[in-house]
Parts: C-alpha cells; sequence; structure tokens
C-alpha cells in the first residue's frame, strides 16, 4: 500500500522544481526502468506489482543485469494504485524514483567527435526523440541552451526508451560553446537552414557539432553567425503546398543518418 506522503512525492515529481528540490525523477514501464537498472543511475524508490517484482527481481526478466540492492526501497503496489500515479495510458506495472545525477563536464575528446546542440528545443517528445536519435547513431554528447526543455522532464524521459542512461546532456551557455570551437582546425559548426546546401551533395565529416534549432524560430541569430556550414534537407515535393519545414526531431534523425553514411 502506497503512503499518502509517497503518493504526494510521486506527483510532485511531475515539475521541475521538485524534481530539483527532491533530486528525483520519474521513470515508468518495464523497458525503461529494465534500462535504469542496468546503467548507473541509481533507484531511490521502486514501486511495483507482486507480479513484476517476482519476474524481475526473479531474474527472468533482468537476467545478469542486476546489481543489489536495485532500489533503497522497494513497494508492492497493485495494478490501480501505480495506473492512478502513472502518466502513461498504457498500463504500467512499475515506477521508479530515480536519483538525478550529478552535472557532468564535458571532455576535450569533443573535439574528435560529432556532438548535437540544441537551441531551445521545446517540446518533451522532440528532445526524448533526438536523445534516443543521438543513442542509435553513436552520438554521445548533446549540448542544450539553458532554456531547452528539462531532460527529467517525465515526458522526455519516457520518449527516450532507455537512451537516456547513455547519452551525456549539458546544459550550457551555447554561444560561449560555439565560439570555443570556431576556431579549432578540421571542426566545423553545421546548422540547418531554408538557403543552406543540398545535405545530399556536401561532403560530411565525423567531427563538429550539427545545431539544430527551435521548432519555431529555428536556430537564434545569434548562433547563426557561428554557423560555418549551413545545410539544407531537400523537399521532394513537387506540389506548391509542400511543408514550410520538418518537424526537428525528424530532421535530426536525417542529419544524423547522413554524417553516418559510409562511416
Amino acid at each position: 500500500m502506497l503512503s499518502k506522503g509517497k503518493i504526494k512525492l510521486v506527483s510532485s515529481l511531475q515539475k521541475k522544481k521538485y524534481r530539483l528540490y527532491h533530486g528525483l525523477f520519474v521513470a515508468e514501464g518495464h523497458k525503461l526502468v529494465a534500462e535504469i537498472i542496468k546503467s548507473n543511475y541509481k533507484i531511490r524508490t521502486l514501486i511495483a506489482t507482486r507480479q513484476w517484482l517476482s519476474k524481475g527481481i526473479g531474474n527472468q526478466w533482468l537476467s545478469g543485469f542486476i546489481n543489489e540492492p536495485i532500489a533503497e526501497e522497494i513497494i508492492e503496489s497493485t495494478t490501480e494504485e501505480i495506473q492512478r500515479l502513472s502518466s502513461l495510458q498504457a498500463q504500467s506495472s512499475v515506477i521508479a524514483l530515480v536519483e538525478i545525477p550529478k552535472s557532468i563536464t564535458y571532455s576535450e575528446n569533443i573535439r574528435n567527435d560529432l556532438s548535437l546542440v540544441l537551441d531551445d528545443i521545446q517540446d518533451p517528445g522532440n528532445f526524448g526523440t533526438i536523445i534516443r536519435t543521438a543513442d542509435w547513431f553513436g552520438i554521445k554528447n548533446i549540448f542544450c541552451s539553458p532554456n531547452t526543455v528539462d531532460i527529467y522532464n517525465t515526458k522526455v524521459v519516457q520518449a527516450t526508451m532507455g537512451s537516456i542512461t547513455r547519452i551525456r546532456v549539458h546544459y550550457i551557455d551555447l554561444y560561449s560553446l560555439l565560439d570555443d570551437f570556431s576556431d579549432q582546425k578540421d571542426f566545423n559548426i553545421y546548422g540547418t537552414f531554408l538557403d543552406g546546401d543540398n545535405i545530399y551533395e556536401k561532403s560530411l565529416h565525423n567531427k563538429g557539432f550539427v545545431v539544430m534549432g527551435n521548432e519555431g524560430k529555428g536556430i537564434s541569430d545569434t548562433l547563426k553567425q557561428k554557423i560555418s556550414e549551413r545545410l539544407y534537407i531537400p523537399t521532394f515535393q513537387m506540389q506548391k503546398k509542400a511543408p514550410e519545414s520538418l518537424n526537428v526531431a525528424t530532421a535530426t534523425a536525417i542529419i544524423c543518418s547522413e554524417f553516418r553514411r559510409g562511416f
């Protein structure tokens, strides 16, 4: 049985100020929680049904990955109680309250890698999908403007489908970041623009920054001046009523795929 205090805590973590206050975020569903357990993230409280606990801790689902203890506190609950707490439409049998890790710093190795730079991305679904896309294409670092949606927003966490455990996300002043790397030899700063060069005709390098702009405004004027390579994803819609632009998560996937072509 869940206490009123625990129910209040879980509910409060939907808001950023309480996530910061308690140092916790919420992860829901078997796949995501299993990924959290396999990772270096620490689970403060695990709330799960008896069936999930018997299968999960019994190694039928998590065989070879469990490092005891899997959580500081384990609470057995009912499906009905968990569903009342859940933000998911589909039925969930497990919720984890996970400790927000300490801030991580990026290393000089990023000079030899491809990284994503997100300029004020606002939609949690877009951000979560971008994190998942970065994971798929082997991109380890994402740099975000301070106004980008919080990575520990529940919708962002869910949309990553576990990739949050493998991608390093940094919130940083983007102008200063790009300025620091603008004179780096053989290190390009790419950005997407409607007047850019056709990405399918460009020679791309797996070393540099790829800047993706806000869903409505695109890349801010402040950052535009730091872009060294302007890219454009052409439309193949021949009719006059072609979409004005691509969804930012979709555009990111296309761009990452092109950068990794022949890698």
